[in-house]
């Protein structure tokens, strides 16, 4: 069985997303970072556990405004307790188990750098939860990504100490933490959480992040699925292929258009669909003069000549985002920090703001606009499809069996036209927005939440307009294969093509009702398949 260690600097967002989507993964704590945290702890409970210790933000005072106001020691266990029940405000529905996994390893993750100072044992219960396969179940509504998300860390705090009142998700069934944590024989079932435990789990951006690496590796690999889409589109309509050519991108050298004219060059090498030849054959539905010889097209709309201006600039985003994610992944979020005195004799605690989440906030604005605008070209070639009009005589709606009985696709264009709307709706800035909260103690807050929430949304929105845009492409080469039986696809559409009919037999077979093939559509853009026998037949992708 795979483990994965953790040391709180080495961690990929790639390792995040296989222990957030695949429960037999186990994580240790690397030991340099057990006996770091040991340490670390050793002084803090032989040197700052009484009375007249220099005051340290959550460790020995209130939070918020009360952070002038000392905290006992004997009173400092039942702070971290009420400090969970005081925050565990959250509303609506539950993030997934992914997001709940990949929340906790993160936030063990964080305090395997030692700069958080929780005890060791809250470590190990974290992974210990995560091992079992135990989930937290935490409200997606209620973090304004200020002091971190400090809502829906609250519950995965209350579940890792065993509140009675605590909601998990475990072996598939919704249960009282307590009742998990006793069925997976983890021990003991109450954990009691001690100075600084309770405040280091719920500071920092961390509910966040986790939904923000799942968004921008889905984002990552819809992109691929969508050079897919459109390559496969491109074959359908018998484009032109010369606004593809490598001259045009070397005069404007992005690095994301140059890559995204790559990508398609290969996928269509070998393709004669996209020549003259092609195109000088009319089809039925296609309106042409007869009476004249058939000119060449020289170049085409924009949905289909403009993709690498516009896929290109959706790489680069990925790029940035991923340097964000990646540093966010390994980086202390929560405050106060410890760290080691330059004379190497003890440490100190120094209050900051690493909580803020406004790289996460900005950057998942960035993700939601970049997908939603590629979903928009993805949905107006989706609307050419159907339309012999703007699809150079592709069948009308690609309806077929009897006509009129069948109708075709118009209401599947209709229903991504929605995903778009909304998608579009959901780009309206979050990380702008800023409501001060807590009696004006958090005046700037980041609302990274939200962005993360909102642009997992458009990723996933996104999902079905390529899929819908792969299924509808192979409808029309399907019904347009005899009239076009001497051309050929190119190398990586005809394995794309391939596989989407070895998945999903011919979209519309009669009365066939089409709603399956839609929900279908997502899955297999997520599950990867296609783009994996892509992969193979070209010999390299994105």
């Amino acid at each position: 069985m795979h483990t994965i260690t953790i040391d709180g600097f080495n961690l990929s967002a790639a390792q995040v997303i296989s222990v957030a989507r695949a429960p037999h993964l186990k994580v240790t704590l690397a030991d340099s970072s057990r006996a770091a945290l040991k340490h670390s702890r050793d002084y803090i409970e032989s040197t700052w556990m009484h009375d007249e210790a220099p005051m340290m933000y959550s460790f020995n005072t209130g939070v918020g405004l009360l952070k002038d106001t000392r905290i006992k020691v004997e009173h400092i266990e039942l702070f971290q307790t009420q400090l969970i029940r005081a925050h565990s405000a959250g509303i609506g529905e539950p993030f997934s188990e992914e997001v709940s996994r990949a929340t906790m390893l993160l936030r063990a993750n964080a305090f395997a750098s030692n700069y958080s100072a929780p005890r060791v044992e809250v470590v190990d219960r974290l992974l210990a939860f995560l091992n079992a396969g135990i989930h937290p179940i935490m409200p997606q509504k209620g973090s304004v990504g200020a002091s971190g998300d400090l809502a829906p860390l609250a519950y995965l705090a209350a579940a890792i100490a065993g509140f009675d009142e605590t909601e998990v998700m475990f072996q598939g069934q919704r249960m009282r933490a307590p009742q998990a944590i006793e069925l997976a024989g983890i021990a003991p079932v109450k954990f009691d959480l001690k100075a600084k435990d309770a405040s280091a789990l719920i500071n920092g951006c961390t509910a966040s992040l986790a939904v923000a690496i799942l968004a921008a590796h889905d984002a990552r690999h819809l992109l691929t699925d969508a050079c897919l889409s459109l390559g496969l589109t491109l074959e359908a309509m018998r484009a032109e292929m010369s606004a593809f050519d490598p001259r045009i991108q070397q005069a404007r050298p992005h690095a994301g258009q140059i890559k995204t004219a790559d990508v398609i060059r290969t996928l269509l090498q070998g393709s004669t669909r996209t020549t003259h030849a092609a195109r000088a054959v009319q089809l039925p539905d296609e309106l042409r003069r007869t009476d004249i010889p058939y000119t060449s097209r020289i170049q085409d709309v924009y949905s289909l000549r403009c993709a690498p201006q516009v896929y290109g600039p959706v790489f680069d985003a990925l790029d940035y985002i991923d340097t964000i994610v990646e540093k966010e992944t390994n980086s202390a979020t929560d405050n106060p920090l410890i760290f080691n005195k330059e004379d190497g004799e003890g440490f100190e605690i120094i209050s900051g703001g690493n909580f803020h989440g406004q790289y996460l906030a900005q950057a998942m604005d960035l993700l939601a606009m970049a997908i939603t605008d590629l979903g928009s070209i993805c949905e107006r070639r989706i609307a050419r499809l159907i339309d012999p009009t703007l699809s150079w005589g592709l069948p009308r709606n690609l309806m077929s069996g009897v006509r009129g009985v069948n109708t075709g696709y118009p209401v599947v264009q209709c229903s991504m036209s929605a995903l778009v709307m909304e998608n579009r709706t959901l780009c309206m800035p979050g990380s702008v927005d800023s409501i001060p909260s807590k009696g004006n103690s958090e005046d700037h807050i980041s609302n990274s939440t939200w962005c993360a929430r909102k642009a997992l949304t458009v990723v996933q929105n996104t999902q079905y307009i390529v899929g819908v845009e792969m299924l509808l492409a192979a409808q029309a080469l399907t019904m347009t294969e005899d009239l076009l039986k001497d051309f050929v696809l190119g190398r990586g559409t005809q394995a794309a093509y391939d596989e989407i009919r070895r998945q999903i037999p011919a979209c519309l077979e009669g009365d066939r009702w089409f709603h399956d093939d839609v929900q279908a559509a997502q899955g297999f853009v997520v599950s990867g398949s296609v783009r994996e026998a892509v992969r193979a037949a070209i010999g390299r992708f994105v």
